[in-house]
């Protein structure tokens, strides 16, 4: 979990990693040169697992993730936000499914999205299988980056690129797909704190994920596919420069919590309770 000025969530973060139901696991903190104390409040937690690694200097989430990778004695590597919400189940579910289906290299899971008051805004769209997650690659994947858990020794053979500051899973996910086994739990495993998006956020992920596509669609000499692409992202940066600056970019993603059962909602009621609770750490 790379983390930067998290002050105000990494708590709760951290606790719903620490109640997770699989207990077997090695958590790297990695502080890429926070200046609000982000650290004092991690360093409180006194659980053996918890591994911090500070930093004075901020190099970006794509240099901390292969850090960590490196670093990572497991053969299973999993990602976490520092604003973001797991389900106790999360670990569980996903490395028995890594056990259970040894071709897969990459399992992601289902995503509610909250605000900050923990207000249920909407899902993720859920795409399961390979075939649905890169049906359409060169416009993009279907694979919600904080929840992958993956073999290690597919982070590692490829890896971020530390240039990208923006849309990194995107990029690692267009170079490897088509060598790669993805999966999607269809369950709702994690909680995605989503604020509202700023439009110079917007349009420089898209330019990071167009660049991608013209390295990728040229290598791979499918120009044709990589046009398709380019011009999809054009549309969207369209959409973005009419919607988002008018906070209308909510509507197009999907904002509505309505196709969530009461279930779901009380489920993820208790969870942000007890992650958000005054314990002693």
């Amino acid at each position: 979990m790379p983390v930067r000025n998290a002050r105000t969530t990494v708590g709760a973060a951290i606790r719903s990693i620490l109640a997770q139901t699989y207990p077997h696991f090695e958590f790297l903190i990695i502080d890429d040169g926070s200046t609000d104390g982000t650290a004092e409040v991690v360093s409180g937690f006194r659980d053996p697992r918890i591994r911090l690694i500070r930093h004075h200097v901020s190099l970006g989430l794509a240099v901390r993730l292969n850090e960590a990778i490196s670093m990572s004695g497991s053969p299973l590597f999993a990602r976490m936000d520092a604003d973001d919400v797991a389900y106790p189940m999360r670990l569980e579910a996903q490395v028995e499914f890594l056990e259970r289906r040894p071709e897969c290299d990459l399992v992601g899971c289902g995503v509610l999205f909250f605000d900050d008051a923990g207000r249920v805004t909407g899902r993720y769209p859920l795409r399961r299988t390979h075939g649905e997650i890169c049906l359409e690659p060169w416009r993009g994947f279907f694979l919600p980056h904080p929840t992958w858990m993956g073999r290690r020794a597919w982070f590692a053979r490829f890896g971020y690129h530390d240039s990208y500051r923006k849309t990194q899973d995107q990029d690692l996910l267009l170079r490897s797909f088509d060598s790669s086994c993805f999966a999607c739990l269809d369950r709702t495993l994690l909680g995605y704190r989503r604020a509202r998006r700023t439009l110079w956020k917007s349009l420089v992920g898209r330019a990071y994920f167009s660049r991608s596509i013209a390295r990728e669609s040229w290598r791979r000499r499918a120009w044709l596919a990589g046009c398709a692409g380019l011009v999809a992202q054009g549309a969207k940066s369209l959409a973005d420069l009419l919607t988002v600056p008018f906070g209308m970019d909510g509507w197009l993603r999907g904002r509505s919590g309505a196709a969530m059962s009461a279930n779901e909602l009380e489920e993820w009621e208790m969870i942000w309770k007890a992650c958000n609770m005054d314990l002693e750490t």
